[in-house]
């Protein structure tokens, strides 16, 4: 077989195409071959040297050829990145409108088509019912709010009248008492639809979302009224306008202001009862707060040992008990003074834990008494290596305190003192029964200081040194003393003055003079050097007590208040009734139990 060159072919200056045809069988056929040159000049003049070579004449040598041809897929690759660019932004947009524009879904980062669209939490009637049987301990909050739920049920009974039901209630108080839960009940008595929205919902990167939100919501309050709409949390955007100074949240008094349009404007509400939650009531607007708005305040404090009681009573029914579960609800409530609702609940959840933990059958008051003192204190730590020298320090520091506890008349009544070191990094504690009382006298404020100092004291009286275990009973007594001076008007050389800065604006400008500064700083040393020396002369006095107290604590490492009293005598005043009552209740319990029982964990003092 042999062949001859036809022609070439060069295609876009880079590749070459030969032409070969071929004398096979006597006949004629042709073939194609590519190849790549790197430079067709180069190709062409040793192409023509070649032919030279051979010797042929010009007019024999091959022709050459050129065109042009597209390779679409080369051109596609071309335009590969930014057709991915393209289609990661279609995906980001796609995920960002929640499935497509057809999806469901309001503003927020779910969707930057909707981003001015509101997403509170709808329930509807029926839904997930909770009532005012499902709130425990807020009895004068509910009497407060009766009045809306009356409106939203029958809302002709008011309008024959010609009265006006208030448009908006603010629910204040500190955490875990229960603000959210008592909007929910009033929603579900009315049973009607609840909107439930947090105040940094409608704070978004965006200008002009803010308001925009405010009022999608409120149209979507107008569409489902009567209804209930529950804004969690509104001091995020309900802070007074103004006292941002330079540079303030324009975005956030954007938003405050259209809020108080849609409360009070010209497009008024129907049918529909604002209310907010916040534990911060003294920062918000007072435009908030006039008649017309949120024109009432339901105030919602820690419940008294009534309301706790009442609040057991709901968290135990779900529980198995091994007592009967009114005994273990009272007892609970003198226990865990100052608890919310919240803490409550935690402290009922956190026995069936332990109980679960230890394979029991049923939950008794171990496990309550247990629970409370993990959840202030931690769990013990026993295998906390702590030297000889030091254990001897903490149990003389917690002796010390129960001395001081035990001797002054107007101090907690001592329960328990225990040298175990506890998670929440104390290495030791004292047990004592905080009084449920509203109000305060200087002589108890001033035993509280010294049993606060009796650890220091005892330190300092026995090793003739100091260490830093009294670090948080000196800021306790720090608080405490500047308290009654600046405060509370319980000192003679500054007077019954006030410098109680509520607002907290502006913590480093002083409402007295530098003159009076330095006079709160020296009447407040007087008063804790006072306090300290009477706290030294008590265990001076007492000195022999407070050594066997913290012999017999190393030797036991725990002692409850029958140990005490075995010890050191009755306690020379009078018992509260409270306080006879939970220790003849602890004395009678005690008798129907087999292992070692567990008592609250209070801190080292209360104030």
């Amino acid at each position: 077989m042999d062949g001859r060159v036809d022609h070439l072919q060069v295609i876009n200056q880079r590749i070459v195409r030969v032409f070969l045809k071929e004398n096979a069988g006597g006949g004629d056929s042709s073939s194609q071959y590519f190849f790549t040159v790197g430079s067709i000049d180069a190709f062409e003049r040793k192409l023509e040297q070649a032919q030279y070579d051979l010797g042929l004449e010009q007019k024999d040598f091959v022709p050459v050829v050129y065109s042009n041809e597209t390779s679409w897929g080369q051109e596609l690759l071309k335009f590969a990145p930014t057709l991915l660019i393209i289609g990661v932004w279609l995906f980001v947009m796609r995920q960002m409108g929640g499935g497509g524009m057809g999806g469901a879904g309001g503003g927020g980062p779910g969707n930057i088509f909707r981003v001015g669209k509101a997403k509170p939490v709808i329930v509807k009637e029926g839904q997930g019912k909770t009532t005012f049987k499902d709130v425990a301990g807020l009895h004068e909050a509910k009497i407060e709010v009766v009045e809306f739920v009356e409106f939203l049920r029958n809302p002709d009974k008011f309008k024959n009248l010609g009265a006006k039901i208030p448009k908006g209630a603010l629910l204040c108080g500190p955490p875990g008492t229960g603000k959210t839960l008592l909007a929910k009940a009033m929603s579900g008595e009315a049973n009607v639809p609840f909107l439930s929205i947090s105040g940094s919902d409608f704070i978004e990167m965006f200008v002009g979302v803010g308001a925009s939100r405010v009022r999608d919501l409120f149209s979507q309050a107008r569409a489902q009224a009567p209804c209930i709409v529950f804004i969690d949390e509104i001091d995020a955007v309900g802070r007074a306008r103004g006292r941002g100074g330079p540079g303030g949240n324009d975005e956030r008094e954007n938003t405050l202001n259209q809020l108080l349009v849609e409360m009070d404007g010209f497009n008024p509400l129907t049918g529909i009862v604002v209310l907010a939650g916040t534990n911060r009531a003294d920062i918000l607007d007072p435009a908030l707060l006039r008649p017309g708005r949120f024109d009432r305040q339901v105030q919602i404090d820690k419940p008294d040992i009534k309301g706790r009681v009442e609040i057991y009573m709901v968290h135990l029914k779900n529980l198995k008990l091994c007592d009967d579960i009114e005994e273990v609800a009272k007892r609970m409530a003198s226990l865990t003074p100052g608890f919310a609702g919240a803490d409550i609940a935690n402290v009922c959840n956190e026995a069936a834990l332990i109980a679960a933990r230890n394979s029991k059958e049923f939950v008794s008051l171990v496990e309550f008494e247990s629970a409370i003192e993990r959840v202030i204190g931690g769990i013990e730590k026993k295998s906390k290596i702590l030297t000889k020298e030091e254990r001897i320090t903490v149990a003389y520091h917690e002796a010390g305190h129960a001395i001081c506890g035990w001797f002054l008349e107007h101090a907690d009544p001592l329960l328990k003192v225990s040298i175990v070191p506890r998670g929440s990094g104390a290495l030791g504690y004292n047990q004592f029964l905080p009084r449920e009382a509203a109000l305060y006298s200087k002589e108890q404020m001033l035993d509280t200081m010294c049993m606060a100092l009796g650890g220091r004291v005892a330190e300092e009286v026995f090793f003739k040194r100091i260490t830093t275990g009294a670090s948080d009973d000196l800021d306790r007594v720090t608080k405490m003393a500047y308290s009654q001076v600046t405060i509370y008007g319980m000192n003679e050389k500054v007077g019954t003055l006030s410098y109680q800065d509520r607002t907290g604006q502006d913590q480093f400008k002083k409402p007295y003079s530098e003159a009076t500064a330095q006079m709160i700083d020296e009447e407040v040393r007087a008063l804790v050097k006072g306090a300290y020396e009477r706290t030294r002369n008590l265990i001076t006095e007492k000195r022999a007590q407070l050594e066997f107290l913290a012999e017999r604590l190393l030797e036991r490492e725990m002692l409850t208040h029958n140990d005490v009293l075995e010890l050191l005598g009755p306690r020379p005043f009078d018992m509260s009734d409270h306080y006879k009552e939970y220790v003849d209740t602890s004395a009678k319990w005690k008798e129907k139990v087999t292992i070692p029982q567990k008592s609250f964990l209070c801190s080292e003092f209360v104030w």
